[in-house]
């Protein structure tokens, strides 16, 4: 069966400011996100890739531009299903806002009973996502041979609840995951089981400055902004 590449959107304006951003129109990625997305194609530059996928949210096309244009043979897959979480009311508000509502402390601690008030729980992301992961790994190895390699681009909660998915994690752990902005995730499937090859690969370790962690020690929704 194909490996999986799971790059997270670069730095976005959202993560900037702060702010939740969810299926927010019109959210793209800042200057650190845009050079993040150039160094892209460098980084994968080894890999043999036969697809590409992205969410539809203007972060991840933006992301994945830059590697569509290094390599023009590559062509541009959207699919919804691994679109952000539906955040719902959330959508639009402040980080730092937000940790004051009660159903905070059920997103940090029990995020498999966590629904978002106008919007999808979090184990509805995670079925979707993980859905669209078996249909694509059908779809690629089909195409291209069980040996074949191909990107998918998403966000943050959507990544990190991939890989509690192939770890066979409850969703109750996901946030002990971290995912950057524009790190790559690899995952190898195969007939029995699925082998995590990469976390949250930047290739930068200023991030594990311990100055930079939360002092709460909670996850951050939506996944960490990457601010220096």
């Amino acid at each position: 069966m194909p490996t999986l590449i799971l790059v997270r959107h670069g730095r976005s304006t959202a993560n900037t400011e702060g702010v939740l951003a969810g299926w927010t129109p019109g959210v793209g990625l800042d200057e650190r996100g845009t050079s993040q997305a150039a160094a892209l194609p460098g980084r994968l530059a080894g890999l043999p890739l036969s697809e590409v996928v992205a969410s539809p949210l203007q972060r991840c096309q933006e992301t994945v531009r830059p590697l569509l244009d290094a390599r023009p043979g590559l062509g541009l897959h959207t699919d919804e299903r691994i679109g952000e979480c539906h955040y719902g009311d959330w959508t639009g508000r402040k980080l730092a806002e937000l940790t004051q509502e009660p159903l905070m402390e059920v997103v940090q601690a029990h995020p498999s009973a966590a629904a978002f008030p106008g919007g999808e729980s979090m184990r509805a992301m995670q079925s979707r996502a993980a859905e669209a992961v078996r249909d694509w790994n059908a779809r690629v190895e089909r195409d291209h041979g069980a040996d074949a390699v191909y990107v998918m681009c998403s966000h943050g909660d959507v990544i990190k609840s991939l890989v509690a998915d192939a770890l066979g994690l409850h969703l109750d752990l996901f946030q002990r995951i971290s995912v950057e902005p524009c790190s790559v995730t690899a995952i190898r499937y195969t007939r029995l089981r699925p082998f995590l090859v990469r976390l949250g690969d930047t290739g930068d370790l200023t991030s594990l400055v311990p100055s930079q962690q939360p002092a709460s020690g909670d996850a951050p929704v939506g996944g960490a902004t990457g601010a220096p």
